[in-house]
């Protein structure tokens, strides 16, 4: 069963990707590949002027995988994730993220990798990751890039949760929409209005240039985040209790080393 589904509209210039894993679209393993072998496939469609990502059933994604965040697993749960941000980097097609429900972890980093985050009133995003005693390396990078630091040492130091409205205060959802119909309609328009009248080759130029920096940003501290977060993070007595206490239900008892 795979655990990703495409579809293309306006002769293939727009790829909609669908996350439809069950309840929570967790990214996994098995999903990071499938997403990471179509974004490849799609790098050879030279008429593609927009990638779309969405979530089936009530939430966009809960994030990665916890349990693949246990320390014998963390090394190549992290390199698989990562390489879908280098991916999505190399392509520079425009990416535009439709959220509902729980857009948490993980499912938000891919999010905030797009260009544009569009949501209805459903929507809650957070990075909850220091309450299982560990950081989201991309979103450490990435968040900052696009709402700066103050806010996003708000919502990664504290793993708080923040309505839609309140991530369109922040500055990194794009528009709010009452429901899933008029969050649809509203994609809709803008892909017609914005994206389908421009040339696909201007486009990847366009997203290159003005993502130059934060491009560079990504290339530099991401590899250092991710060596961070396995040769010394998941060192320590509280990342793992953290991770283990999520997966038996049960509350951490901190050691604060």
């Amino acid at each position: 069963m795979q655990k990703i589904r495409v579809q293309y509209s306006h002769s293939h210039a727009i790829a909609h990707i669908t996350l439809c894993d069950g309840k929570g679209n967790i990214l996994d393993r098995v999903m990071m590949r499938e997403i990471q072998e179509l974004l490849e496939d799609l790098g050879e469609n030279t008429e593609l002027k927009m990638i779309v990502f969405d979530g089936d059933g009530k939430h966009f994604s809960f994030g990665a995988s916890v349990e693949e965040h246990q320390k014998d697993m963390a090394a190549v749960m992290l390199s698989s994730f990562h390489q879908l941000f280098y991916t999505l980097r190399d392509l520079s097609v425009p990416t535009l993220c439709k959220i509902r429900g729980q857009c948490l972890g993980g499912g938000l980093e891919l999010a905030l990798m797009c260009n544009f985050l569009f949501a209805d009133k459903s929507a809650k995003f957070g990075q909850p990751e220091i309450v299982l005693g560990v950081f989201p390396p991309p979103a450490s990078v990435i968040l900052a890039e696009k709402i700066g630091l103050a806010r996003s040492e708000e919502l990664l130091l504290t793993g708080k949760s923040v309505s839609a409205d309140e991530a369109n205060m922040f500055g990194f959802v794009n528009a709010v929409f009452d429901d899933q119909t008029t969050l649809d309609a509203g994609v809709d328009a803008f892909i017609e209005k914005y994206i389908l009248p421009r040339s696909a080759s201007s486009l990847r130029f366009a997203v290159k240039a003005v993502r130059v920096k934060f491009n560079d940003t990504l290339s530099t501290y991401l590899p250092l985040l991710e060596q961070m977060y396995v040769n010394e993070l998941m060192t320590t007595n509280d990342a793992n209790e953290g991770i283990t206490a999520f997966l038996e239900k049960r509350t951490p008892v901190w050691q604060n080393c």
